[in-house]
C-alpha cells in the first residue's frame, strides 16, 4: 500500500465528511490527493481569479480567508477545516483571498473526487448542505455594515430557497420526440417533463435533442421515451440554492423535478434550470452593488432598486432574520445613492468649491429603511470665508437638486416636509449646522425637538468623513453644556404611550385619510425608536445610530436593565418585521394597518410587542425624574 496515501487517509478519517465515506472510497480519493507547502502570508487563491479545479482541507497550519478590499479576516481554518469548495459549487470565481497565516500544508483534491466519492454519499452530501446553511461564523460577519465599500457584501445565497418555474412544460409518455420539440420551441423553454397522471416521469432537455436526435442515432417519430433521462431527480418546493448546486453536481444534470413533496410519486409542481440558480446569483446583494458601480443612468439604478425590493421580498418569505435584512437592503440604496451623487457632480459645470459631507437621515439614518419612503437627507458642506458663504452655498443647493430629483426617480419620493438637502435650512456650513444645533437644544420646543430626533439619527454617505466627525463633536458639546435639553428629549419619548385603550383594544386613527387603521410607525416603534436615542445620548455615544445596536449596547452597558433592553430588542425586530411584510403585502410604506386583516395571532404578536414599550418609557420617566412634568 501507498505509504503516503495511508497517511493522508489516516489524517483524513478523523474529520467530516471524510469519516462518512468507507474505507476504500478513502485511500481512492488518499492516492489521487496533492499536497501543497504554503509558506507564511503567501496566498493559494485570490478574490476574482477563476476557481481551480480543486478545493482544499488543512493538514497543518492555518488559512485565513480575507475580504479583499477590506482586509477583514472573514474566517480562519486550521487542521481538517474544508475551503474553498463554496467557489467549485458555484461555478464561479473566488470571492475571497485564501492566504497562510502561518507555515502551512493544505491537501489539494480534485472536482472529479468530489463528484465521484463525496456528493455519491448520502450521509456525506447530507453534511455539506447543512454546513452550508449553518455556516453561522459567515453569517455573523456579514449582519455588519460594509466599512463604506459595498464589495464586502455577500448575502450567501446558497442558503435560501430558490425560485424556480411553477408552470413545468410537459407530455404524456406516448407523444412523439417530433411534437415534444415542436412545444419545447413554441414556449421557448429548455426542457419537457414526461408525466402520467401528473406524476414525473422522465425529462427531455435540448442536450437530449443534439446529442440523440441531431446526430441521427434515434428517428425524431418515435416516442419521447425512447430518449428522455429517467428516473427524475426531485426534490420538495424548499429546495435551497445549496441542495440545488450539490444535487446537480452529483448526478451530472442541469434540471431537477419539484414535486409536493420531494419525490417522483407526487404531482410536478415545479422544474428547476441550472439557469435558476445562475439567476439568483445576479440577483443576490453582492451583484446588485457590483451592478450599480457600472450602471450610468438614473433608470438603470431605478431598474436596480426594483431587484432589490424582489430580494427583500425573497428575504421575508424565507424568514431571514430582519436584522440582516435590513443591513443588506440599507448597504445597496447606500450605494446606489453613492452612485447618484457621483454622477450629479459630473453634471455640475465645475468641481465643488470645497469639500462636503452628504447625510441620510431618520429611517435611511438608523439604517432601517427596507422599504421605498420618502427621503430625508442633509448637506454639510466646510467651513469658508463670510463673502464666498452664499455662492458656495447656492452651488451645493444646485447640487442637491440634482441628487433629490434623481433619487425621486429611483423611487425615493421627495420628503413631503422638505427635509432635504435641496432646502437650504438643510444645506449648511459645519459652523451654520453648529449653530443650528445650538439653538435648537437651548430651545427645545416641539418643533426643535422634532428637528433633532430625526438630525441625531444620521448616517454618512459620502464626502468628507472629518467633516461628519467635527459636526457630531459639536452637537455632543452643545447637548453637555444644556443638561434641561434630555429632559425635554425624555418628555418628547413618552409622547406616545403603549397604543392599547382602557378596554385593551388598539388605538387607531379617528379620522383622516387612515380613519380606523393601526399607525405601526408612530403608535410602536417610533416610541422605541425615541427611547434607544435618547437613552445612548445620556451616555454619550456617538457612534450607534441604528435603533437595534442602541439597544444592544445598552443590554452591555446596563446588566441590571438587561431584560427591559432585551424585549425592546426583540419588539423592535419584530415590528421591523411586520411592517416590511405588510409593506410588500399591499405594496406601499407598511406604516397604516387595517386591523381587520390580521389574524388573531398577528394581533396578540403586535400586543406582546407593547409591553417593551411600556417598561422602557416607565423606566426613562424615573431616570429622568419626568413625573413632575406629566
Amino acid at each position: 500500500m501507498n505509504t503516503i496515501a495511508k497517511r493522508i487517509s489516516d489524517f483524513l478519517k478523523d474529520f467530516p465528511p471524510f469519516n462518512m465515506l468507507h474505507k476504500d472510497e478513502l485511500l481512492a480519493i488518499s492516492k489521487a490527493v496533492d499536497i501543497l507547502y504554503l509558506e507564511k502570508d503567501s496566498d493559494l487563491f485570490i478574490t476574482g481569479a477563476p476557481i481551480k479545479n480543486q478545493f482544499y482541507v488543512v493538514k497543518d497550519g492555518a488559512i485565513g480567508l480575507f475580504e479583499e478590499e477590506t482586509n477583514v479576516l472573514v474566517d480562519e481554518c486550521d487542521e481538517g477545516d474544508i475551503f474553498g469548495l463554496r467557489a467549485l459549487i458555484r461555478k464561479d470565481s473566488y470571492k475571497l483571498t485564501a492566504t497562510a497565516l502561518e507555515e502551512s500544508i493544505v491537501y489539494s483534491l480534485s472536482s472529479e473526487l468530489f463528484e465521484n466519492y463525496i456528493t455519491t454519499n448520502p450521509e456525506a452530501s447530507a453534511y455539506l448542505m447543512t454546513s452550508f446553511v449553518s455556516n453561522t461564523r459567515y453569517s455573523e460577519l456579514n449582519l455588519q455594515k460594509p466599512n463604506q465599500s459595498s464589495e464586502g457584501i455577500q448575502d450567501f445565497f446558497e442558503e435560501q430557497s430558490i425560485d424556480f418555474s411553477k408552470n413545468p412544460i410537459n407530455c404524456s409518455p406516448e407523444t412523439s420526440i417530433k411534437a415534444a420539440a415542436i412545444i419545447m420551441t413554441h414556449k421557448r423553454v429548455g426542457s419537457i417533463v414526461i408525466t402520467e397522471k401528473n406524476k414525473p416521469l422522465g425529462i427531455i432537455t435540448d442536450k437530449d435533442l443534439r446529442i440523440k436526435i441531431a446526430t441521427g442515432i434515434i428517428s425524431i417519430e418515435e416516442p419521447v421515451t425512447k430518449i428522455m433521462s429517467f428516473p427524475v431527480i426531485t426534490y420538495p418546493e424548499n429546495i435551497t440554492v445549496a441542495e440545488a448546486q450539490i444535487a446537480m453536481l452529483k448526478y451530472k444534470i442541469t434540471h431537477l423535478c419539484i414535486t409536493k413533496d420531494g419525490t417522483p410519486n407526487s404531482d410536478l409542481t415545479g422544474i428547476l434550470s441550472e439557469h435558476d440558480i445562475i439567476v439568483v446569483r445576479e440577483n443576490n446583494a453582492s451583484a446588485l452593488v457590483k451592478e450599480v458601480k457600472r450602471t450610468s443612468t438614473t433608470k438603470q439604478l431605478q431598474q436596480i432598486r426594483k431587484q432589490a425590493e424582489q430580494l427583500l421580498k425573497r428575504y421575508i418569505k424565507q424568514q431571514i432574520p430582519i436584522v440582516f435584512a435590513s443591513k443588506i437592503l440599507s448597504a445597496i440604496n447606500e450605494s446606489i445613492t453613492q452612485k447618484i451623487i457621483d454622477q450629479s457632480i459630473k453634471e455640475m459645470p465645475t468641481p465643488p468649491p470645497t469639500t462636503f459631507a452628504w447625510l441620510a437621515i431618520g429611517s435611511q439614518g438608523r439604517e432601517e429603511q427596507l422599504l421605498l419612503t420618502d427621503q430625508d437627507n442633509a448637506l454639510v458642506f466646510n467651513n469658508v470665508d463670510k463673502n464666498n458663504y452664499k455662492k458656495t452655498q447656492q452651488y451645493f443647493l444646485m447640487l442637491s437638486k440634482k441628487i433629490n430629483q434623481k433619487l425621486e426617480i429611483v423611487g425615493f419620493e421627495l420628503c413631503p416636509a422638505n427635509m432635504m438637502a435641496s432646502n437650504p435650512t438643510w444645506c449648511l456650513s459645519v459652523s451654520q449646522w453648529e449653530h443650528q444645533f445650538k439653538k435648537w437644544i437651548i430651545t427645545p420646543d416641539q418643533d426643535n425637538l422634532m428637528l433633532c430626533t430625526i438630525f441625531f439619527d444620521f448616517d454618512f454617505v459620502f464626502g468628507d468623513k472629518n467633516i461628519v466627525t467635527t459636526l457630531s463633536e459639536g452637537i455632543f458639546k452643545s447637548i453637555a453644556s444644556h443638561d434641561i435639553f434630555l429632559t425635554y428629549l425624555g418628555l418628547n419619548a413618552l409622547k406616545n404611550p403603549p397604543p392599547l385603550s382602557f378596554f385593551r383594544q388598539f388605538l387607531v386613527e379617528r379620522n383622516g385619510e387612515h380613519k380606523d387603521q393601526f399607525d405601526i410607525k408612530a403608535r410602536a416603534m417610533m416610541p422605541l425608536v425615541d427611547a434607544a436615542r435618547l437613552l445612548i445620548l445620556s451616555k454619550n455615544i456617538k457612534t450607534h445610530n441604528n435603533t437595534i445596536v442602541r439597544f444592544e449596547k445598552l443590554v452591555e452597558l446596563e446588566p441590571q436593565n438587561k431584560d427591559v433592553f432585551l424585549a425592546c430588542l426583540k419588539a423592535f425586530k419584530n415590528l421591523l418585521y411586520f411592517r416590511t411584510q405588510q409593506g410588500l403585502l399591499h405594496n406601499d410604506s407598511g406604516r397604516f394597518i387595517d386591523l381587520k386583516t390580521l389574524s388573531k395571532a398577528n394581533r396578540l404578536e403586535l400586543k406582546s410587542c407593547f409591553k417593551a414599550v411600556k417598561d422602557v418609557q416607565d423606566l426613562i420617566q424615573t431616570r429622568f425624574k419626568l413625573s413632575q412634568f406629566l
